[in-house]
């Protein structure tokens, strides 16, 4: 065909009738997963902006004030506490103690002090000269959570036109000061003060942390020695010692949020049965408000007002609905855990067995993925202790009489097995993989090896002992 012919094309409309299923995800079904997959606290979190944003749901505050109301041993006597309050005097004692009842608000309130502010506290107790205190205050603040200097002395010294040699001056005295070690620049220098502070005189533990931690890492002892000229003995007593000092002193003055796990389940063993209670104190039951069914079921109707109840009455039915389906579904997988785990409930995390989200999800007629989200960040009370549920979850062996083995499990006899070794002739992995054999678990030397570098636990090479 030619270039400048052109071919005809014909155009036109049709109608297709077609079947076909799909999965259409509603406002409400969106909604349904994300309250599965949260966690109590966020659950918690979450019913509060509901209730917000939703003038007809209201919590049951019988139901509330049930749970929350306080035993009478704990009772407070506000008249009594208020009376002493007022007899409080700031200049006889720095702390109140009430002396006829040890429960007293003055002690509940405790602020632990930053790093910056103890050290300062203890600078303004020295007698140095008030010209180093501009000094003194940029180095306390120019250290990190750990305790370490992040910036240089020569950098200091110009940001504030000094002189190095004084900056390095109050250097050695913010250095001097607790928690020993302190304002250093490096792990080097760290455990060199915490030695001097000890009085350590011994010159082959200054060779050791100035020259050799890395080799110190790697158990390379007999090289050390070779270098020291002294015995892997000694080498090993110097590396015992040093793993007692503090890498990071400034750490134990670093704040921490405190995390709460809260338990959706609790487990416990009546006789020889276990029964499971739902934990829903921070699950609160939500209700409709009955004013607010009046308004709707009055005569004297709005349609606005009765469009805007309408929808609300639905969201809030459905969040009700949706909190009530999430409890039932946590509620089956648990018993599903409990009854094919119980010799984990019975003797321990050695007799874990092997548990799949599938064969979960086939039990109680739902989707892996429904399990995988009731399962992540939802945690279980049980008398073996708090877990999560994806603890029980995990791949495994079978040992020689066909019996499935949880790699969980697995890890707890090597585990055993290495802290029973000799430390002078550590096991190797493939001696560890005979060791599981003769207790009929059989499984390769590389799998041992994974499983221990899961656990963090060095190589036989790392473990020796001299």
């Amino acid at each position: 065909m030619k270039i400048w012919e052109v071919m005809a094309v014909e155009m036109g409309y049709n109608l297709h009738l077609e079947q076909s299923q799909k999965l259409v995800m509603t406002p409400q079904l969106r909604q349904a997963i994300k309250i599965l997959q949260f966690t109590s606290l966020e659950l918690e979190e979450y019913i509060e902006q509901q209730i917000e944003s939703n003038p007809v749901i209201e919590i049951n505050e019988e139901e509330k004030a049930a749970k929350e109301e306080p035993s009478p041993e704990n009772k407070v006597d506000w008249k009594e506490y208020v009376e002493d309050f007022d007899n409080y005097e700031y200049c006889k004692e720095a702390f109140h103690h009430n002396r006829d009842n040890d429960f007293n608000y003055e002690n509940i309130i405790f602020k632990n002090p930053t790093l910056q502010e103890h050290l300062l506290f203890q600078y303004h107790l020295t007698l140095l000269d008030a010209a180093y205190h501009e000094i003194c205050e940029y180095i306390i603040h120019s250290l990190d959570d750990n305790g370490y200097l992040t910036a240089g002395v020569e950098e200091i010294a110009r940001e504030l036109e000094e002189d190095p040699a004084t900056v390095e001056y109050v250097l050695r005295i913010v250095q001097s000061f607790d928690p020993v070690g302190v304002g250093a620049r490096n792990l080097s220098e760290c455990l060199a003060i915490q030695c001097r502070a000890a009085g350590i005189r011994n010159e082959n533990v200054y060779q050791i942390i100035h020259h050799y931690l890395d080799d110190l890492a790697d158990n390379k002892y007999p090289l050390i020695a070779k270098q020291l000229n002294i015995s892997s003995a000694q080498v090993q007593e110097i590396c015992d010692y040093l793993k007692t000092l503090e890498p990071k002193p400034g750490r134990m003055y670093a704040d921490t949020d405190n995390r709460y796990v809260v338990p959706d389940m609790v487990v416990r063993k009546v006789g020889d049965d276990y029964y499971i209670i739902p934990n829903d104190r921070n699950s609160p039951r939500l209700t409709i408000r009955k004013d607010y069914q009046k308004m709707l079921s009055s005569e004297e109707q709005n349609h606005d007002a009765v469009k805007f109840l309408n929808d609300k009455f639905n969201s809030a039915m459905w969040l009700i609905k949706s909190i009530e389906q999430r409890m039932q579904t946590i509620y089956k997988v648990v018993e599903m855990i409990v009854r094919k785990q119980r010799c984990f409930f019975e003797y321990g995390k050695k007799h874990l067995k092997p548990m799949t989200l599938k064969e979960v999800a086939d039990e109680i007629g739902v989707h892996e993925s429904t399990v995988s989200r009731a399962t992540n960040g939802k945690y279980m009370e049980t008398p073996m202790g708090t877990f999560e549920l994806k603890y029980f979850f995990s791949s495994g062996v079978s040992d020689e009489n066909g019996e499935g083995i949880a790699s969980e499990s697995i890890k707890n006899y090597i585990r055993d097995i290495i802290d029973a070794e000799n430390a002078r002739k550590p096991l190797s992995d493939d001696r560890i993989a005979h060791e599981l054999a003769v207790k009929g678990i059989k499984i390769s030397r590389r799998t041992v090896a994974k499983y221990r570098e899961d656990m963090k636990i060095p190589a036989s090479s790392k473990r020796k002992r001299y």
